[in-house]
């Protein structure tokens, strides 16, 4: 049986090779990555003694600073704020900043709330900036100038730190060698739609997983631009925050553990967070990050290449700053898959099993297995859910690739653009309360055309295999049709309905008028 396998692949024509060489090299690039999840869920459970425990308290509490980043964030900035000033931490140790680069009516809203809470007694600073400069780095960077604390915490405007949160985690930082302390997202709207079903599967296995073993065997790992704490030394022994990249938070991340200092992650803490509900929003800043990663990548990999730490931990910031590759990657997969599979048409069923289950094994298998074990870990009593999630996770990330082959590419080839925010609306549990909002929605281009035109593409991929008895194909060839067509056929619709909405509230304010 083997040698007539052997025999079939042998017949192969030299054209045939050429496509299926690139292909297979491809595939087992991106089942590296693959390989790695199963690595990641071996470390988590490999070190879990080594998982954070009770820190040392300090004898006196230290001086916080609350920096709150915003850029037109009207329809969160109050709940932001109320939940802050009810921080439970002594008022005379604790200064807020609202560092504000808003462009609309989020600067006066945002100033009059700041005095309101100014004149009942709390440290609340407002500061608001015309240029942009540095985007939410350079605000950061700026805010530190005025900051009292010893120690800054950040919260997106979309976040809601509990009243807890600093009593919580400061005390880590009783380790002078401690610059950051990390606490886990959690989610205000995760059963809102779909969508945000699978972002919290894909969030949940991030912070549960991959920040649980790389903190755990002593790796690199990334601060998340929120819902954590800083040491203010740290921040200037690492160059400050810097805006050559999107993600200033991984870029200052491993600067300054490269320079020896000690990162904590607090899994036990969560910070409620609102999820993107609508695709392109998604897709936006799914952008920001694979560039904002990719970026990083290019600007710290030499260093730590020459940097003195463990071969180990090198390789797994490797890991962590080039996943993104696999978006590319996954353009030429699927431009070569059609004339693949009509190569392999003529091969039999024992070539394509030996040729493809390890890569299946590799890539599949631990996407699945990954998700499910951090699902396991957080939610002990209803994880089981998580298989139906699954084909809709893998459909989502299909639906990803050209939205972020694009974010990879710009930051390959140092094309520059800046901070695009992902539009927020306060949104919580099924609740929807101001999409009828159209002000902070981007119009998406072209890119659901080109995600439709892939959809098709996969569509008649389909078509040929049932033509070819390749029956076995179909199922991984529908999660692609799928993904393409949720992402095209969402955001259209989407930008439809905001059109509709935007139509039927210009009618009303023109009637009102006369």
């Amino acid at each position: 049986m083997f040698d007539d396998t052997f025999a079939g692949i042998h017949r192969l024509a030299w054209f045939d090779w050429a496509l299926l060489i690139p292909y297979f090299g491809v595939l087992a690039i991106l089942s590296v990555y693959g390989l790695h999840r199963f690595d990641t869920i071996y470390t988590y459970f490999k070190f879990r003694r080594n998982a954070t425990g009770d820190p040392v308290p300090f004898d006196k509490l230290p001086p916080v600073t609350i920096q709150l980043p915003l850029y037109n964030e009207r329809y969160v900035l109050e709940r932001l704020i109320d939940e802050v000033v009810r921080m439970e931490y002594p008022r005379e140790l604790l200064q807020i900043q609202v560092l504000d680069d808003s462009t609309d009516d989020t600067h006066q809203f945002a100033e009059a709330l700041c005095e309101r809470y100014r004149n009942i007694g709390h440290n609340i600073e407002y500061r608001h900036r015309t240029n942009r400069e540095g985007f939410k780095a350079g605000a950061l960077q700026e805010g530190l100038k005025s900051a009292t604390g010893e120690f800054v915490a950040v919260f997106d405007a979309d976040f809601i730190p509990p009243a807890d949160f600093l009593t919580r985690t400061i005390h880590h930082f009783s380790n002078p060698r401690v610059g950051v302390v990390q606490t886990r997202w959690s989610y205000l709207n995760s059963g809102f739609n779909a969508l945000t079903e699978v972002q919290r599967v894909l969030l949940d296995g991030h912070f549960v997983l991959e920040h649980g073993a790389r903190s755990r065997a002593g790796y690199f790992f990334n601060f998340n631009g929120t819902a954590g704490i800083l040491r203010k030394e740290m921040i200037a022994d690492a160059g400050g925050w810097q805006h050559d990249t999107l993600t200033e938070d991984s870029d200052l991340s491993y600067r300054a553990q490269v320079k020896g200092w000690k990162f904590v992650y607090v899994p036990a803490v969560d910070c409620p967070s609102e999820l993107p509900v609508e695709m392109h929003g998604f897709q936006v800043q799914q952008f920001r990050w694979a560039k904002g990663l990719t970026q990083c990548a290019k600007k710290l990999l030499p260093t730590l290449v020459k940097a003195d730490i463990p071969f180990r931990v090198k390789a797994e910031a490797f890991m962590h700053l080039t996943p993104n590759i696999s978006y590319p990657l996954m353009v030429i997969v699927s431009a070569l898959m059609l004339p693949v599979m009509i190569v392999r048409f003529y091969m039999g069923a024992w070539e394509m099993v030996l040729l493809d289950l390890p890569l299946i094994v590799a890539s599949f298998w631990s996407l699945s297995a990954f998700y499910v074990i951090a699902q396991r870990e957080l939610h002990p009593k209803d994880w089981k859910r998580t298989f139906y999630i699954l084909p809709l996770l893998i459909a989502v990330g299909v639906g990803l690739t050209l939205n972020n082959t694009r974010a990879v590419l710009e930051a390959l080839f140092g094309v520059e653009s800046g901070f695009v925010r992902t539009p927020k609306y306060a949104i919580e549990g099924t609740v929807q309360k101001r999409m009828a909002v159209k002000k902070y929605k981007r119009r998406s281009g072209m890119l659901p055309y080109f995600e439709l035109a892939c959809g098709c593409y996969f569509l008649y991929m389909c078509w040929f295999a049932i033509e070819t008895n390749n029956y076995l194909t179909l199922p991984f060839l529908a999660l692609f049709v799928g993904g393409y067509f949720w992402a095209g056929i969402a955001t259209l619709w989407q930008e439809h309905q905001d059109r509709r909405r935007h139509d039927r509230q210009s009618r009303l304010e023109f009637e009102t008028a006369r």
